[in-house]
């Protein structure tokens, strides 16, 4: 789980034009979030691989996750992101959005 957070966050650094695509309209300072996200899917994934800082990680990840939850749901409902990303809106709506609640369990389990 750290490696996935690490990795994805790194992606928002490489190619941060494929998570501004989801962001929602009425946020402002997308590139910002973008970068600011990502960042903490990094520090975040990091501090999961230290026992003493897994729980604080766990707890982040499910409020970063929990906060870019807007995205998903953005992504789900509007055809526009979905063909930038190249992606069908069953993949956007189906399958993105609940996939949120499995990480949210698994950084919660991570918890304990």
């Amino acid at each position: 789980m750290s490696c996935f957070y690490i990795y994805v966050g790194i992606k928002h650094f490489i190619d941060p034009n494929w998570f501004i695509n989801i962001i929602p309209p009425y946020l402002p300072w997308h590139l910002e979030l973008v970068y600011l996200s990502g960042l903490f899917e990094i520090i975040l994934g990091l501090l999961l691989l230290i026992p003493k800082t897994r729980k604080l990680a766990a707890y982040g990840l499910i409020a970063l996750l929990i906060a870019v939850y807007p995205a998903n749901i953005y992504l789900a409902f509007n055809e526009l992101p979905q063909k930038m990303m190249g992606i069908s809106s069953f993949a956007a709506s189906w399958i993105r959005l609940p996939i949120q609640f499995i990480f949210i369990g698994l950084a919660y389990w991570h918890s304990k």
